[in-house]
């Protein structure tokens, strides 16, 4: 090691350490004018095969030969181009590569470009030469120079004079000794000419005082790489110069890129992703970052905020992100989840309508600014000490998303052009976090406002049932279900009572819980038993999925869904229940005893497995309580469902409660834990209809059977204070049990029902279900259920195990004294 006072050299590092690292001199027509040993080994192609041909012989991603001077040209007018790409081997095989093109000055105007390429896929182990590998992959500046054979420099850029401030009007033309003196120059000298002696590549690290910062020793990394020409014998030699430390600084960096491909995102909560993004910038290269966000990213709704779109309101900002080096970020005005002011004509609305970042090296508080113009936001940049500043854009696909802002307040060095980008490329990394979670907030959103939508909005239980009811959806990573409930009224002053569960999450699962609610009770209307209206339920769905299938020889999608549908009526205090996969209710009865009756499980629906399902009825005491819910209330990561239906029973045993109080007490086991899916729950409580208000009686099929109807129905309703529907109702009468003489032998059950409307129900052995339909004007039947449907709400029919129930209901407010 030779030692002087102004360089140091270190030890000399192998070339193949760094025979990844290939070097090409250019000329402004994109022409190989020299190669080097490297290139070959990375490549293939030899110095023969290559200088003097185009660079697009190894770079097919920039086209022909013909593209290739106007990319050089471009280059030039950028001061340079860096990226990834990929260079052709000689073998055919495509490697992924490192490419940095650095433009040249020669004598006389005359312009060369260095191409220096690095294998992405292979990594130096040692430090120094890993320094220079870095430096090309990164964004570190390199000084660059050329010597011809006589170590005359014919080529340099403007880099190499902040390395050792030598600008390039000395040092073109010149030897090292020509412009440096001491030993240092000279023994510079002694490696360059080794170099074109073996024709191979050597490392150093050096340290050396800059010329702005004397008294400062400062680290280099400088590799000399022999240029051969067609023949293949040396033509020069190529210098690079490495900052190591602006390299190690950028490496530092870049770890914290690779950092938050790995933490960024790790939700999909937004404020919790743009507090990440405030995390990982503070103490690195900042000491203050807010992170701003659009309301609509926030809340899942509303339109996007379009970049260049910005009318005379202002987008609304809410802050996510806050971090800072001083313990409570009392620098902030504004905490997490508050309003954020834009103010007018500041770097926010710059950006707001170029989508560009804002750099501000040096924070200008003068008169006129827009900092002056904010007097409260002025003082607390001063008290703070704020004097650097970068606003970097949130945005995906044009959308705003929001701003990041870093501050520097004890570092006293200003930001500079690589720390804008290094914040560019974090807050770029955060905006695809950011915009996954927006929209997959704002489906769970829809989601979530289509569920509510489809949900009763009011339980109408009628005189048969008190209902009450809660719905709590899943954590955000799991998102909306498609659970459901409801409560249908029935004829008779029945009801039936709903609980299902559609197997997924999000949009699709809400819609499908729809489609399932809406076919629920169309087959309620239908008057069916709950074991026929699951077996329904069942075929519908295995056909709406065979429906989604379009291509034919594709199996079709299962849309799996459990439900439990109860039929309770208030006369007989019965209630008849089937279940398709479901969990059975709790039931409790006024003293507090809590049951879960034994029900057969039933295969969940669409799953095609061609089980019957079996309905199980049961005689509930007046004043029950009957607990309809979902997986998601009893089943949780910490409990099994056996633990959460105890821990249900236990919650929902407080006679004492309302419904209302019932269902919150419920709800609250599983608020706070980690939910497995969403939790519903329809709580009701039963009522029994008084023996005054059931009129029935059996009558014989025979021709006095009608007019013995009407006698007791003119005399029910007489006693009820009903006279004003007591000759509508005994046309209803007349028609029905005339109907039911006529297509039935055994005998006829009659009954009035008086709750909220007045119902008559008319029962018969009979199979068939009469139908209306039109008589001719010489007809003398067909008549009677026309008649019926004038007189009546509404009527219908509904199976019995032997035989039918045809009913018709009539409007209490036509009664008289009403």
């Amino acid at each position: 090691m030779t030692s002087t006072d102004r360089v140091t050299l270190g030890r000399q590092i192998h070339a193949s350490d760094i025979s990844d690292t290939a070097f090409a001199l250019l000329d402004e027509q994109g022409t190989v004018v020299a190669w080097t040993q490297a290139a070959q080994h990375l490549v293939g192609y030899s110095a023969g095969e290559v200088v003097g041909r185009s660079a697009a012989l190894v770079l097919p991603s920039f086209g022909e030969a013909s593209a290739m001077p106007a990319f050089v040209e471009q280059c030039r007018a950028r001061n340079g181009w860096l990226g990834a790409t990929a260079v052709r081997h000689r073998d055919g095989q495509v490697l992924d590569v490192g490419l940095r093109i650095s433009p040249l000055q020669g004598q006389d105007g005359a312009v060369r470009s260095l191409a220096t390429v690095t294998d992405i896929g292979v990594q130096s182990g040692d430090a120094a030469s890993g320094s220079v590998w870095g430096a090309i992959l990164d964004r570190a500046p390199i000084g660059v120079s050329v010597r011809d054979l006589q170590l005359h420099c014919t080529w340099v850029n403007d880099v190499m004079e902040s390395h050792d401030g030598i600008s390039p009007g000395r040092r073109l033309g010149c030897r090292v000794t020509d412009v440096q003196s001491g030993v240092e120059a000279a023994t510079i000298e002694a490696m360059l000419r080794q170099v074109l002696a073996s024709g191979t590549t050597t490392v150093h690290e050096y340290r050396t005082w800059l010329p702005a910062s004397l008294g400062q020793e400062h680290p280099f990394a400088v590799s000399f790489s022999c240029l051969q020409g067609a023949d293949g014998q040396p033509r020069g030699v190529c210098n690079i110069s490495v900052d190591v430390a602006e390299s190690r600084r950028v490496r530092e960096r870049l770890a914290v890129l690779g950092e938050a491909g790995t933490r960024l995102g790790s939700t999909l909560d937004v404020m919790q992703t743009g507090q990440e993004l405030a995390d990982l910038a503070v103490p690195l290269f900042a000491d203050l970052v807010t992170v701003d966000l659009e309301q609509s990213v926030l809340r899942g709704e509303g339109a996007p905020v379009r970049i260049g779109a910005v009318g005379e309101r202002l987008p609304v900002f809410r802050r996510a992100g806050l971090a800072s080096i001083r313990p409570g970020s009392t620098e902030s005005a504004w905490g997490r989840g508050e309003r954020v002011p834009v103010p007018p004509d500041s770097p926010f609305t710059d950006i707001l309508r170029t989508g560009r970042p804002h750099l501000e090296p040096i924070l200008d508080t003068a008169p006129g600014t827009w900092i002056d113009q904010n007097p409260a936001l002025a003082q607390r940049i001063r008290e703070n000490g704020m004097h650097s500043v970068m606003v970097v854009p949130i945005r995906a696909r044009r959308v705003l998303l929001g701003a990041a802002l870093f501050v520097r307040t004890e570092n006293p060095v200003p930001f500079q052009e690589c720390d804008l980008l290094l914040a560019e490329e974090l807050v770029g990394r955060a905006a695809v976090s950011l915009d996954n979670a927006r929209r997959y907030c704002r489906e769970q959103t829809a989601a979530l406002a289509l569920q509510c939508n489809l949900l009763p909005r009011r339980l109408r239980g009628g005189l048969a049932v008190e209902a009450a009811s809660r719905y709590l959806p899943a954590d955000a990573d799991r998102g909306v279900g498609g659970d459901w409930f409801d409560v249908i009224p029935l004829s008779g002053a029945r009801v039936a009572l709903v609980v299902g569960d559609v197997v997924g999450h999000g949009i699709n699962a809400a819609a499908a819980m729809g489609s399932l609610r809406t076919a629920v009770r169309t087959l309620a209307d239908m008057e069916l038993p709950p074991d026929e209206v699951l077996a329904r339920l069942d075929d519908t769905v295995q056909r709406l999925a065979e429906e989604d299938t379009d291509d034919s020889d594709q199996a079709a999608t299962v849309v799996g869904a459990t439900c439990l549908y109860a039929v309770y009526d208030p006369v007989t205090r019965k209630c008849t229940m089937a279940t398709a996969g479901h969990l059975p209710p709790a039931i409790i009865d006024p003293q507090g005893r809590v049951t879960f009756p034994d029900l057969p499980a039933g295969a969940p629906l669409g799953i095609g497995l061609g089980v019957l399902f079996e309905a199980v009825e049961l005689e509930l005491p007046e004043g029950s309580l009957v607990a309809l819910y979902t997986d998601g209330l009893v089943e949780t990561r910490e409990d099994d469902i056996e633990g959460g239906m105890h821990r249900l029973g236990t919650a929902l045993a407080q006679s004492d409660l309302s419904l209302e109080g019932l269902c919150t007490r419920a709800m609250e086991t599983v608020q706070g834990q980690a939910a497995c899916d969403d939790a519903s729950l329809l709580l009701v409580r039963t009522h029994a209809l008084s023996p005054n208000q059931v009129a029935s009686w059996t009558l014989p099929s025979d021709d006095t059977t009608v007019r013995r109807a009407r006698n007791l129905t003119a005399s029910q309703l007489a006693e009820w204070g009903l006279d004003g529907l007591e000759d509508s109702t005994k046309l209803i009468v007349s028609e029905l049990v005339t109907n039911a003489v006529r297509h039935s032998t055994s005998p006829i059950d009659l009954r009035l029902t008086w709750h909220q409307v007045l119902t008559v129900e008319v029962s018969d052995t009979g199979a068939g279900s009469p139908r209306p339909r039109n008589a001719g004007t010489t007809d003398e039947h067909g008549r009677g259920l026309f008649l019926v449907s004038q007189l009546s709400r509404r009527w219908g029919t509904r199976p019995t195990p032997g035989g039918k129930v045809v009913w018709a209901e009539a409007d209490l407010a036509h009664a008289s004294g009403l």
